[in-house]
């Protein structure tokens, strides 16, 4: 718990900062998760330049972009009721998700090759439901920081998936 209140002090005094950090980091591990859980690579054979691409990728891309967006969103549509938390999924998943894929996917395939086709078909499989849930339930503070959490998990099939031989 005290680094739940270490973390939660960082957010209220450095939220910028915080947050994309939070997103690079958690990118990162989505990463030593694919080599080490998925890949079965083991710490001798750990690709270490991959997971700093990954969380170079959050920290420069996904944090400052997400953040941003959440910010903006909850300037447009103000309040936290059910209505509200479906009209920002709507917003989000019917205008930003589109461009926002449509520049992360290609800066990814820049650094990974992987198929724009595959990670778009998983995607819309789970960050609606996701988004929906962000919106109502998580505080803008820790927005990025709970879609990162759960990106943790598509990360780790971005990684695996773009650096299958």
């Amino acid at each position: 718990m005290n680094l739940w209140r270490a973390y939660q002090q960082a957010l209220a005094a450095h939220p910028w900062k915080v947050q994309v950090i939070t997103a690079g980091s958690l990118m990162g591990v989505g990463d030593i998760i694919s080599q080490q859980l998925i890949e079965k690579r083991g710490l001798e054979k750990h690709q270490v330049h991959r997971t700093l691409t990954m969380a170079f990728i959050g920290c420069s891309f996904v944090g400052p972009v997400v953040g941003g967006w959440y910010r903006i969103l909850d300037r447009l549509i103000r309040g936290n009721t059910k209505m509200d938390a479906l009209k920002k999924m709507v917003i989000d998943q019917g205008g930003f998700a589109p461009c926002f894929l449509g520049c992360l996917l290609p800066i990814i395939g820049t650094f990974d090759g992987l198929s724009v086709k595959d990670n778009w078909v998983r995607l819309q499989q789970i960050w609606p439901t996701v988004q929906l849930a962000n919106f109502y339930l998580i505080p803008l503070a820790y927005r990025l920081a709970f879609v990162q959490c759960v990106a943790v998990i598509w990360n780790t099939y971005l990684s695996w998936k773009s650096h299958q031989s």
